[in-house]
């Protein structure tokens, strides 16, 4: 499967749709027969969207939000 988040130089800017849910801790996150992927929508400049969807390579579901916390604070910060 391919992922979507490589940096393309010609995609314009995006920003972030992500909910923070405290009743899910395992929100933007499923397993997928035994591994945890990530996914999240990104909205870009030119008003269209791009779904997310990345392995987190993990069978550990402890680990999968962490990578998932730590994957969602850089891409918030990157412009």
């Amino acid at each position: 499967m391919i992922n979507t988040t490589e940096n393309n130089p010609t995609l314009p800017a995006a920003r972030l749709s992500i909910r923070v849910s405290e009743v899910n801790p395992r929100h933007h996150l499923w397993n997928n027969n035994g591994t945890w992927w990530i996914h999240f929508t990104e909205h870009l400049a030119d008003f269209t969207k791009r779904r997310v969807r990345r392995s987190l390579r993990t069978s550990d579901e402890l680990e999968a939000v962490r990578r998932r916390d730590q994957l969602l604070g850089q891409l918030s910060l990157t412009p």
